[in-house]
């Protein structure tokens, strides 16, 4: 999962960062109105955590401009503010969720986890193609019900294919969606090779299928049909 937090609170900020981290989300944080419009024109979210009050205008704006740059992405909208009037606002801008501080992390996290859910795989905990499968609350895996360990990167390069599954991925869409705007600092994208070739491998064990695909001098697909 990669999400873009917007919080100008820096303590809070720094709070929210380090629980999601631990619960291995990609997250990038800005604390501006205009850092978040530069992200979002050069970058993909799965997720954002909105703030409404930023120092540079209220973070609606953001929640109207993600909608139309990207509607499939997921909007939790966080606010100190008692105003039922914002909260409305920003769920008919297209935010799918809301939070008010102060708030419990352990409620931050599922209010996330759950909007993932709904927005990548219509609500459900597990994914299952043919003998995959894979559960999100727990971040198992297991071919023919045998469980199979993976590393953090390469469950998330498996998840990232399952939810873009029979599409084509270039390296740049895996490495940014992986590793972020820190991709920037790469001379190349060799290693996306390796990352594959050792999820690939992991995945035909117990019988297991391949079911990631080169693309000749494209990238790669995870096909539902073999």
């Amino acid at each position: 999962m990669k999400l873009l937090l917007i919080e100008d609170n820096k303590e809070l900020a720094n709070d929210v960062s380090a629980a999601l981290i631990d619960q291995k989300v990609n997250i990038e944080h800005v604390d501006t109105l205009t850092q978040a419009r530069e992200k979002i024109g050069v970058y993909e979210y799965d997720i954002l955590v909105v703030d409404l009050g930023l120092p540079d205008g209220n973070g609606l704006e953001i929640v109207k401009l993600i909608k139309q740059v990207d509607p499939n992405t997921g909007v939790l909208i966080v606010t100190a503010r008692d105003s039922v009037d914002d909260k409305v606002l920003g769920l008919e801008l297209g935010a799918d969720d809301y939070i008010t501080k102060p708030f419990h992390m352990a409620e931050l996290i599922a209010r996330v986890r759950s909007l993932f859910r709904r927005k990548k795989f219509k609500g459900s905990n597990t994914i299952e193609i043919g003998e995959l499968k894979v559960d999100i609350l727990s971040k198992s895996v297991f071919i023919n019900e045998e469980s199979i360990e993976l590393t953090k990167k390469e469950y998330d390069l498996l998840v990232y294919f399952l939810y873009n599954k029979d599409k084509m991925l270039t390296k740049e869409n895996i490495a940014e969606h992986l590793w972020g705007d820190h991709i920037d600092q790469a001379d190349s994208f060799d290693f996306i090779y390796s990352h594959i070739k050792n999820l690939r491998k992991k995945l035909q064990k117990n019988g297991g299928t391949d079911r990631i695909k080169s693309v000749y001098g494209m990238g790669y697909k995870f096909t539902t049909t073999v």
